[in-house]
């Protein structure tokens, strides 16, 4: 059984440092890393929530949020690990460490705590990753994982999604519009609004398929979340 290759690497996404209350020690009194979930046969490690929740850090446009519950890190980490499974499985090229570093150099300035390290800069850019417990092809590797992820989910699900006029009118009528009165703001016209709310429509018809396609893989394969001391099969 091995590891996912997700450590020191998504999708996708740095939130969580909740330990276990009783960590096993070597003699050296070094941490043991703690099998916390078996996915198909790939683990998921203790680094990986602590390695996960430092990794928000790099999420662009992310604004101040306060930490993530472990619990939800734990999930991500398993829809991660499903998703990547299955993205080995296509056709489609991979995303390339050479896409993500050209990603990241495209967002880094937008992404807030790097600003106070002047990230628009390389010395920058790479303090503000070392501060943050990561050297720079772990990051580039993470966010690479990151993009494909999102790539599949584009393909497999967002591609064949189709929103009418129609619902985009009763969006618009029976959620924005009631909102912005509410708020005592004019409604824009619907034409000025329709691309956005398009989108807004897409992004939950892809939220509710992935939802249920990841239910369905989970019922199908061996997802299994360790309990505290219990040892990996």
């Amino acid at each position: 059984m091995t590891k996912h290759h997700h450590n020191p690497a998504w999708f996708v996404t740095a939130l969580f440092l909740a330990l276990l209350a009783e960590p096993r020690l070597h003699a050296q009194s070094v941490l043991v890393d703690q099998v916390i979930a078996v996915v198909n046969g790939d683990l998921i490690l203790e680094s990986d929530i602590d390695e996960e929740r430092r990794f928000e850090a790099f999420q662009p446009f992310r604004g101040a949020v306060g930490p993530t519950f472990r619990s939800v890190l734990i999930d991500r980490l398993i829809d991660r690990a499903l998703i990547l499974q299955q993205a080995k499985l296509q056709p489609n090229d991979r995303v390339t460490i050479t896409n993500a570093q050209d990603q990241l150099k495209t967002l880094r300035e937008d992404i807030p705590a790097c600003k106070p390290f002047h990230c628009d800069t390389d010395a920058g850019w790479q303090k503000f990753v070392q501060s943050q417990g990561f050297t720079l092809p772990q990051l580039e590797e993470l966010w690479r994982q990151r993009m494909e992820i999102l790539r599949f989910i584009e393909l497999r699900f967002r591609s064949g999604i189709r929103i009418t006029p129609e619902e985009i009118k009763a969006y618009y009528d029976t959620t924005l519009a009631p909102e912005l009165v509410r708020q005592n703001t004019p409604p824009p016209p619907l034409d000025s609004v329709s691309d956005r709310i398009q989108e807004i429509l897409l992004q939950e018809r892809v939220g509710s398929l992935l939802t249920d396609w990841l239910t369905s893989l989970k019922a199908q394969g061996t997802v299994r979340i360790m309990k505290p001391g219990e040892e990996a099969p």
